[in-house]
């Protein structure tokens, strides 16, 4: 059996939001190893047991791997000294799929706003996906972190509690946490998983939209008759709990500029939870953003929805804010990405037509 950390299995949904994924809360877990043990089986620590069962996977990589979330017993997760029980159907989950590919060093240009020998802060442009898969095995943001890291002493491709400690979609821009080191994806992962970071983005969305703040709270799972879409399910009886807090920033006429908080990481959160109280993301393709939603049927009108539409030619979505503990310094620190050019076209497009549409 090859090792524990290795391999990675099949392909990443490129389009894991924001966010809203964390290393440790992620939206889509992808199973790695199953285990089910036996009838007779004595009760014994789960770090044991799997360290017997996994060719070269230490107890202490095993609990580290506990630590972070990704070994589940029946289902949940649980810690390296729950003690396995007959027939425990134990599972060992990471935040990424099992490798197809190994991951190519590449000279991308990436946007560091701060490193130090511990984590790197990135600012994503849109259009940048984030893993490789689905087509997408080259010309990713992992492989330009590859290439700025591959003289980094500490860090190691095939190493999965390096890199990535939480994802934003392709056509989302924004900030990103690497980490560079074990402890600091451990130390990251549970700030994101007890939901202490600090996210914020902003967003224009279809609607003039009721309240000035409020919550959003729906489960969010895939949605069983579009595979590509995430969906709300309100009764909660499936999905995961998802919860976004937002704020009106400026209205526009059509469309809404606002500041959405995430408060958990799932896939697509903010796209399907706006969509869910009717204000869908402007120009998200992926869930009906890219028609006129709001508005007249005037061929002006159209032309100008069009135009702007062109302008940014993405979800109007940017992960403006990002903070969190230091891993090692333990100090609070913040980061603040500008919005980038389009989607200030692109308010500023709205604005002028808003105040257009008063001066009448």
């Amino acid at each position: 059996m090859k090792d524990f950390f290795d391999d990675i299995e099949d392909d990443l949904d490129e389009d894991l939001e924001g966010s809203e994924v964390s290393g440790n809360t992620p939206d889509e877990l992808y199973e790695h190893y199953r285990f089910v043990a036996d009838k007779g089986q004595g009760l014994l620590r789960v770090d044991k047991f799997l360290s017997v069962r996994i060719e070269n996977a230490s107890r202490n990589r095993i609990q580290q791997a506990a630590d972070a979330g990704f070994i589940h017993a029946n289902g949940l997760p649980v810690k390296s000294n729950y003690k396995v029980k007959p027939l425990d159907v134990i599972t060992i989950l990471m935040d990424y799929p099992r490798r197809e590919v190994e991951i190519i060093p590449e000279n991308i240009p990436l946007d560091i706003v701060y490193e130090d020998e511990d984590i790197m802060v990135i600012d994503k442009p849109a259009g940048l996906v984030v893993h490789p898969g689905h087509g997408n095995y080259s010309g990713t943001l992992v492989n330009g972190i590859a290439w700025h890291l591959k003289d980094h002493s500490g860090y190691d491709l095939k190493d999965p509690r390096l890199g990535l400690v939480h994802r934003i979609d392709k056509d989302t821009s924004g900030l990103l946490v690497i980490a560079k080191n074990p402890d600091a994806k451990t130390n990251l992962g549970i700030q994101f998983f007890n939901k202490t970071t600090r996210r914020k983005y902003i967003a224009l969305v279809w609607g003039n939209i009721k309240d000035d703040e409020g919550t959003i709270e729906g489960n969010i799972g895939r949605n069983p008759k579009d595979k590509l879409q995430m969906t709300v399910f309100p009764g909660g009886e499936q999905g995961k709990a998802a919860i976004t807090h937002y704020k009106v920033l400026e209205r526009l006429g059509y469309v809404t500029l606002a500041e959405c908080r995430l408060e958990t990481g799932r896939t697509h959160q903010i796209r399907v939870h706006m969509k869910y109280i009717g204000h869908t993301l402007f120009n998200d393709s992926r869930y009906g953003g890219d028609q006129i939603l709001k508005g007249n049927h005037y061929s002006k009108y159209k032309q100008f929805v069009q135009n702007c539409f062109a302008i940014c030619p993405r979800q109007a979505l940017h992960a403006k804010t990002l903070g969190f503990i230091h891993p090692k310094s333990g100090e609070e620190i913040f980061f603040e990405s500008p919005l980038p050019d389009n989607m200030i076209q692109l308010i500023e497009k709205w604005r002028n037509y808003s105040n257009s549409l008063n001066d009448e």
